[in-house]
């Protein structure tokens, strides 16, 4: 049963929460604290897996009191539920909340923000990763990238296009603005997928103030050197899987949800590589050393990989859930039922093509891969499309390769 802590300084408040979500008794451990000051002295003598608290509270605040629980309690899902939604507001809450609510919220809402932000908890097995995930508050950059954008944002003539081409660029970036745009603070109505969308949405103003200013756009400093990792081939490969996924996607349908999954499908080894250099260091040498893909080996090693994490992080960023889907079994399609050609499919063919057309030499000997499974696209009608998408796959990596 997930123990979810609610915080609000206001009495009728939390008892409206409590009438409100009566029904999920059977399914949640709920429990109520008056403020901040109250709810930390709960924190100390119970676990609690979710903890959604108001913005506005006297002494102990709902971004110090998200604050602190990040510290201490790194493996808690943060959720804030605000009525204060001033944009100076938001900046300070970005870097500690996972999820945002708007009040008034009805139960729906609540129970559906709670629902994703757990919902890919079952396949992170192992609670040291779920912990490094939730302590996460922002992935590393490429540090041209960030000088790049900082120059286009401060220059008063920069167009969207521009600056969308530079984000588009970098896997950290795109993931920071999809979590910021579909947060509440935004008021978006819709799921946003595109990054163009994305960056229309906040406008540049927005993207200078909020971005840089929670230092999302830092540089790439992994703990450790790993010569056997190497950033730049892993943004090239990134950059080649989302144009694969762009010629993938049948004509007439939606290129952008698929192009955005692509992307941010490996977004799993940052997270490693910064967090738990160790495990992914051994899981390269012996994926090279036993030729074997490398996600069976960290399978092995940490009972889940890169897929899992970066997916786990998407959804406590709110990312769409069709893309999350796609990130989290770009290596394992076979797990889920199909009738047609999905974004989790396309994805794990963009990943194969790519790692196919694109041999980078920079990071020693190239790894194995798996064949991409011919019988799972007849299954649904699409095997006869695969050598069409090679053709497109080898001029979008070449592409990719001299951008």
């Amino acid at each position: 049963m997930i123990k979810i802590l609610f915080v609000d300084d206001e009495t009728r408040i939390l008892e409206g929460l409590q009438r409100m979500l009566r029904p999920q008794r059977d399914k949640w451990d709920m429990a109520f604290a008056p403020g901040g000051v109250a709810a930390l002295a709960m924190l100390e003598k119970t676990a609690f897996d979710v903890i959604v608290s108001d913005m506005r509270m006297p002494g102990i605040d709902g971004v110090a009191l998200l604050d602190e629980v990040k510290k201490k309690y790194p493996s808690t899902l943060r959720i804030i539920l605000s009525g204060y939604t001033q944009l100076e507001a938001s900046y300070k809450v970005v870097p500690v909340a996972h999820q945002f609510l708007l009040k008034p919220c009805d139960a729906q809402t609540v129970r559906n923000a709670i629902e994703r932000a757990t919902c890919l908890r079952e396949v992170l097995k192992d609670k040291r990763l779920e912990g490094i995930v939730g302590s996460l508050q922002e992935l590393p950059s490429i540090p041209r990238t960030y000088a790049e954008l900082r120059q286009a944002l401060s220059d008063p003539d920069s167009s969207i296009d521009r600056v969308t081409h530079i984000i588009e660029k970098d896997v950290a970036i795109s993931a920071k603005v999809l979590q910021m745009v579909n947060s509440a603070f935004f008021g978006a109505m819709r799921n946003i997928c595109e990054i163009k969308t994305a960056v229309t949405c906040l406008g540049i103003n927005i993207l200078q103030n909020l971005v840089l200013s929670v230092e999302v756009l830092r540089a790439f400093h992994p703990l450790r050197p790993n010569a056997d990792f190497s950033i730049d081939a892993f943004s090239l490969h990134c950059q080649a899987a989302a144009k694969i996924a762009g010629q993938c996607v049948k004509s007439g349908n939606p290129s952008g949800p698929a192009v955005v999954a692509a992307f941010l499908h490996d977004v799993g080894k940052l997270v490693l590589t910064e967090r738990a250099p160790e495990q992914f260091e051994t899981a390269l040498a012996r994926a090279k050393s036993e030729k074997r893909p490398f996600f069976e080996v960290e399978e092995e090693i940490m009972g889940v990989s890169h897929a899992e994490v970066g997916a786990y992080l998407l959804s406590l960023w709110g990312v769409p859930y069709t893309i999350v889907e796609a990130v989290a079994y770009h290596h394992h399609p076979e797990r889920l039922p199909r009738e047609s050609l999905d974004l989790t499919t396309v994805t794990y063919v963009a990943n194969l093509l790519a790692h196919e057309y694109f041999k980078d030499s920079s990071a020693g000997e190239a790894l194995v891969h798996r064949e991409i499974d011919e019988p799972l696209l007849a299954k649904i009608g699409e095997d006869g499309q695969l050598p069409a998408w090679r053709k497109a796959a080898e001029a979008s990596v070449a592409a990719a390769a001299g951008a």
